[in-house]
């Protein structure tokens, strides 16, 4: 299974190192000199030289950008490693983003909301995104107040929404 493990958002300086926006509770292995990365959409392999952090931010170093200029080209790239698919997060109440889309939301009373698609990782917390109805969504956060309770092997997500947090991805336009 492939962990995103960052995301390239822009360069910095002119020598080609770039600002990584992190997705991985152990950056300074993953991003070690020397470790390989893959690339989402494909543009790499690519090869750490160096990283280092500056003002909160993950500045990295790699092989295969050598300036300003093709640093550009890898705005937006996540960078991924291969992981064991059964291996479980290194943090407790951890779930890896790959564990958690296709999982069915449903509320604690057993209502269907429907189907993770995506987990969003915003500065104040994550959110998952679930589709809704005929091609809407919800998001909801996932945190343990209101979602008490996953269950990898049922492939369940159980919700205790707020009142009118499910309201509004159902919302009908006009």
């Amino acid at each position: 299974m492939q962990l995103v493990v960052g995301r390239i958002s822009r360069p910095h300086g002119v020598r080609g190192e770039v600002a990584v926006q992190v997705r991985t509770d152990d950056a300074e292995s993953r991003f070690a000199a020397g470790s390989v990365l893959q690339t989402d959409p494909a543009a790499g392999p690519l090869t750490v030289t160096a990283a280092r952090w500056h003002q909160g931010r993950l500045l990295v170093s790699f092989a295969e950008i050598g300036d300003r200029t093709a640093a550009e080209r890898f705005r937006g790239i996540e960078l991924l490693v291969e992981v064991d698919s059964q291996a479980e997060p290194n943090h407790a109440d951890g779930y890896y983003d790959q564990q958690l889309v296709g999982l069915r939301a449903v509320t604690v009373a057993g209502d269907e909301i429907g189907p993770v698609r995506e987990v969003m990782h915003l500065p104040a917390q994550d959110v998952l995104v679930v589709a809704v109805g005929a091609g809407g969504q919800t998001l909801i956060p996932f945190v343990s107040e209101i979602v008490p309770e996953v269950d990898l092997a049922a492939g369940v997500i159980r919700v205790d929404p707020p009142p009118g947090l499910l309201d509004l991805g159902r919302a009908e336009p006009g």
